[in-house]
């Protein structure tokens, strides 16, 4: 692990990528400690003020200090989507090798199945999803892992189907070895690599959408400081008091910036091209 960080950080995109990554998660880990205000507490006395001493970001419609919640934004939307990459990348990692493993009818008609998910608008179903069972994480995580992990099952399954015409897994089956052995000891080992990238790449996204969510109302709910909420509660006063939605804007687009890189420098860290991989 030292030295692929050490790999990662030896080039400019990785270490940005690294840095910015690093960065907000320390943020949202010692938010308590940095932020100057309570996030939550409006203030009729400090109502829209510009940015100034006390409160570097200025302040929103609610007088409540624009710094301290966006160094909170950041809490909710990471435990959120990390937890569900986590999901995606499991089931559909493990679905993947399976299906890429074992081949034939059974893998025909589930590619089938998983084609007619990737063809539907997964926005509408994620919103049909959320509002039948409740703008909560008990509901968009399980969501959220479902929906992306679908397209890691999509990639995970080619490169499975690769790995599994190598001679070492042909002599694992000659040998009689039973499916779980073969998954477990040939194929997983060989494909954990692209697991962690296709984790990392669909955790940029998932954050993208659950600040969407937030946005469109079925995220995070008031007054719980969130990017995605901050600049729906904030942008009519774009003209006049831009800082309350520049300031998430900036977190937000920064995090899926530095997650993005550090994912391409993982990549090429581990010998594996990205765009060939979301190709196949």
């Amino acid at each position: 692990m030292l030295k692929l960080l050490a790999t990662i950080a030896s080039k400019p995109s990785g270490a940005l990528g690294l840095g910015l990554t690093l960065f907000h998660l320390a943020l949202a880990l010692l938010a308590p400690w940095i932020a100057p205000f309570d996030p939550t507490a409006p203030d009729a006395d400090t109502i829209l003020l510009a940015p100034n001493a006390s409160h570097l970001m200025g302040t929103d419609t609610l007088g409540r200090d624009v710094f301290s919640r966006v160094v909170y934004g950041g809490r909710l939307a990471i435990a959120v989507t990390f937890t569900a990459a986590v999901i995606a990348t499991l089931w559909g990692g493990f679905a993947g090798i399976f299906f890429g493993t074992v081949g034939g009818r059974v893998d025909e008609y589930s590619m089938r199945v998983v084609d007619a998910f990737l063809s539907m608008p997964w926005l509408l179903f994620l919103l049909l999803i959320i509002s039948i069972g409740g703008a909560g994480p008990l509901t968009i995580i399980p969501t959220l892992g479902f929906f992306y992990g679908v397209a890691v099952l999509r990639v995970v399954r080619g490169a499975a189907m690769q790995v599994a015409a190598r001679d070492f897994v042909t002599a694992a089956k000659a040998r009689g070895e039973a499916l779980w052995p073969i998954l477990s000891r040939e194929m997983f080992p060989n494909l954990s690599d692209i697991l962690l990238v296709e984790g990392a790449m669909r955790w940029s996204w998932m954050l993208l959408a659950f600040s969407s969510l937030s946005f469109l109302g079925f995220g995070a709910t008031p007054p719980t400081p969130d990017w995605g909420l901050m600049v729906a509660q904030e942008r009519g006063l774009l003209s006049t008091a831009p800082w309350g939605v520049f300031w998430p804007c900036l977190a937000l687009s920064s995090l899926i910036i530095g997650i993005n890189l550090l994912a391409d420098a993982v990549g090429k860290a581990l010998g594996l091209d990205r765009a060939t991989a979301v190709a196949v």
